[in-house]
């Protein structure tokens, strides 16, 4: 009679035990599922990470791309940022080496 008592306690242990392995919160099937999900968040990261390298890669060359124009701007319009101040020198012309003996010197002559 005891033996029985003892047998039908360990089978009930046993029966909660698979009870647990299998159907409760941490059952080996929500184990998988959660394994899975964890591999496709993983590839869905790497994706992310991807299309960031990219997007980091553009901010690079139109970072690049905006200082170039700035530059042409500045050089060829003369453009300048609000605040400050355009300071423009300019070359005078060289002296002709020998003034023509015709009188039309590009160099006016004094008047007396």
């Amino acid at each position: 009679m005891i033996g029985r008592v003892i047998f039908a306690a360990l089978v009930l242990m046993f029966l909660g035990l698979q009870y647990k392995l299998w159907f409760d919160k941490g059952s080996v099937p929500r184990a998988h599922a959660l394994e899975q999900e964890l591999s496709e968040l993983k590839a869905k990261n790497e994706d992310a990470r991807q299309k960031n390298a990219v997007l980091d890669a553009d901010v690079r060359d139109l970072e690049k791309a905006g200082e170039a124009i700035e530059e042409r701007a500045r050089s060829e319009l003369g453009m300048v940022k609000k605040g400050e101040t355009l300071i423009q020198v300019k070359e005078l012309p060289a002296p002709a080496a020998a003034p023509a003996a015709s009188g039309n010197s590009p160099v006016p002559a004094k008047k007396q």
